[in-house]
């Protein structure tokens, strides 16, 4: 693709659709553009003031002149047609198709870090083996996963360069989105709207593991995290694991 070197990884099952239709919008944008750059200057040249020859008076409305703009409307409507084509069905497939998940995280942002809530080896959401982690989300490679993405403060914004994937996290709405990985790695998130003072210092890391590696993580932490509830100095049932992950205050 032309902007694959400009690019980071194309870790998601959709980024290869994205890239694609920038490269495609590069293209048909660029294009018309370099040749409308070429003929300002060179009518510039060719047609700049000349001792002895008097200037035309043209009003823009002569057949013989306006053939050429009338002419560039089609190729021009032709490209926009193609753009919005492409970008609606990216649109759809990423945005409003929801796919079957086989897994959900949640996300919750705030100022400034993020807090991510891994199901523990139930695979269930809001169970006593609920694995919360600040800044680190863990998940496996060829998985489809459903993300829940809430703020408690502000306007955030979730975004994972490598999977082309960008969110508003807005107060008061609870949005879901899905992804899945393709290949495994350790890549950047970043909030993706300022969000205030300490909005540059709000980095976290997604760490994509083949499905034994993340399995066994799964099994160590969510044990850790059953073992912290049932722990003496904290009460049967009262550990992190079971305090809800909106409740919890992040300072950094």
């Amino acid at each position: 693709m032309i902007l694959d070197s400009l690019l980071p990884a194309a870790a998601s099952s959709y980024a290869a659709d994205i890239d694609t239709l920038f490269d495609v919008i590069t293209l048909l944008v660029g294009i018309p553009f370099l040749i409308s750059c070429y003929l300002f200057f060179a009518f510039i040249l060719r047609f700049k003031a000349k001792e002895g020859h008097k200037a035309m008076y043209i009003t823009g409305t002569e057949h013989k002149y306006m053939k050429w703009i009338h002419r560039a409307h089609i190729p021009i409507l032709t490209f926009d047609l193609v753009i919005v084509v492409m970008a609606v069905q990216v649109w759809y497939d990423v945005k409003q198709d929801l796919p079957e998940m086989e897994s959900e995280v949640r996300v919750i942002a705030q100022q400034w870090a993020w807090t991510f809530v891994h199901p523990g080896a139930d695979n269930v959401q809001g169970t006593a083996d609920d694995i919360t982690k600040i800044n680190e989300l863990h998940v496996s490679i060829d998985k489809l996963y459903h993300f829940k993405l809430e703020s408690r403060d502000v306007l955030h914004n979730f975004s994972v360069p490598v999977f082309r994937l960008k969110q508003d996290a807005v107060p008061g709405r609870v949005i879901t989105g899905w992804f899945e990985p393709v290949i495994a790695g350790e890549f950047d998130i970043q909030c993706a709207e300022i969000c205030g003072i300490g909005h540059g210092l709000m980095p976290a890391r997604i760490h994509i593991s083949s499905a034994s590696e993340h399995a066994a993580w799964v099994q160590r932490e969510s044990a850790a995290a059953l073992a912290q509830t049932h722990s003496p100095f904290t009460g049967v049932g009262t550990g992190p694991a079971n305090v809800k992950p909106e409740l919890q205050l992040v300072t950094r």
